[in-house]
């Protein structure tokens, strides 16, 4: 917790905005969503969801004199769901920093403790003090001492709670494979109760068994029964492994209301950068420019032929509407066509890996309470509540 009233106020400010015009930066705030700034935030950080908290609350960020988004100090978020603010949800009077991060390229300047202040200042227009969370490393803790006077005044014990899963998908299963090896190397707290198919052939299946886990394949008989019938086969197949979580990992098939239903708590990785508000056919990707929201099946395709200097990926929840639920993780990728499709997949892949890991993280995380009464799993580590500086 720093203390903001005296140490924090318009003059304060003044001098780090000249401060910042020294280093040759200019800052700018935000206090509605910036999707440039989201965007950059989600290049600069990757695999994260700070771009989420950003959009959440308000932020200062540095320019170049060339345009060029430096950093970035998030303050005031009003979402206050996550379990280490638990304490905080009804304190008003405390005021939230942080996500806080700058770019490689631009560490070392000064411009970071210029965006502290800032950030600082800012919330000591609302607030008597900031919270700071989810510091961890003695080294970060003393930083934050040392520069805004804070205090650690509370620790969490990090705990993800298991969750049963249950894996859609239709190909090769590269990225059922990392999910697997992560449960293996304990990095997620899953139990992947079955894989399931729609191609008898898919190389998911024997990945599967190789893993030790059941697989089943539910393919459509088209010219034998009813796309509904289908449907109804796959939700009994899903259901009979009673899971809170349902991973569609290249999964090819459109699923109906009554399966999103039965098993609301369903997310999908997408082969595209995908924009934050569902109805919006477009999307700022980090350098300001804008690209079409390539929803849809043959998003890979649908890039290609568009000339699209972006791509990405994108792991959201599954809605009745296709590609249009809100996202979790989301990573953009740099492109220079022409781009031949099996080299934008092979791109693709190890960005899915990471987001989809990411993505069970944070889903992980937000069920903690609605799954309090189960035992808590590894991996699990004591850190203070005193937020993280990315330092990649």
């Amino acid at each position: 917790m720093a203390p903001l009233g005296e140490r924090y106020h318009a003059a304060v400010l003044a001098d780090a905005l000249r401060a910042a015009e020294r280093l040759g930066y200019r800052l700018v705030r935000v206090d509605a969503p910036d999707e440039r700034l989201c965007a950059w935030v989600d290049w600069t950080f990757a695999p994260s969801w700070w771009s989420s908290e950003v959009r959440d609350g308000s932020a200062w960020y540095a320019r170049t004199s060339g345009g060029e988004i430096a950093g970035f100090a998030a303050f005031g978020a009003r979402d206050r769901s996550a379990p280490w603010l638990r304490a905080y949800r009804e304190r008003p009077e405390i005021g939230i920093f942080g996500p806080y991060g700058v770019a490689e390229a631009h560490r070392k300047t000064g411009i970071g403790e210029v965006l502290l202040t800032a950030a600082l200042c800012a919330l000591a227009e609302r607030a008597a003090d900031a919270l700071i969370p989810a510091v961890s490393g003695e080294r970060l803790i003393a930083s934050y001492a040392t520069r805004a006077g804070a205090r650690i005044v509370d620790t969490f014990a990090y705990a993800l709670r298991p969750a049963r899963a249950v894996i859609l998908a239709s190909g090769s299963g590269t990225n059922a494979q990392a999910v697997i090896d992560d449960v293996r190397a304990r990095r997620n707290a899953l139990e992947i109760a079955a894989v399931v198919c729609n191609d008898p052939d898919a190389r998911v299946r024997e990945r599967a068994r190789a893993a030790g886990i059941r697989e089943e394949a539910v393919v459509w008989q088209r010219g034998a029964e009813s796309r509904a019938a289908y449907d109804r086969r796959v939700i009994d197949a899903v259901a009979a492994y009673e899971p809170s979580l349902v991973l569609l990992l290249g999964w090819m098939h459109l699923l109906p209301a009554a399966f999103l239903e039965r098993f609301p708590q369903t997310l999908n990785v997408h082969p595209a950068f995908l924009p934050f508000d569902p109805a919006a056919d477009s999307v700022v990707m980090p350098d300001g420019s804008v690209i079409p929201a390539f929803r849809g099946a043959r998003s890979p395709e649908a890039t290609i032929a568009a000339g699209a200097a972006w791509s990405g990926v994108s792991v959201h929840r599954v809605t009745a509407a296709v590609d249009r639920g809100s996202i979790l993780v989301r990573t953009p990728l740099r492109l220079h066509p022409p781009v031949a499709l099996d080299d934008l997949r092979t791109q693709i892949r190890p960005l899915e890996h990471a987001a989809v890991a990411k993505a069970i993280r944070r889903w992980s995380l937000s069920a903690e309470e609605k799954s309090s009464s189960a035992a808590p799993s590894e991996p699990s580590a004591e850190i203070p509540i005193c937020h993280r500086e990315k330092n990649r």
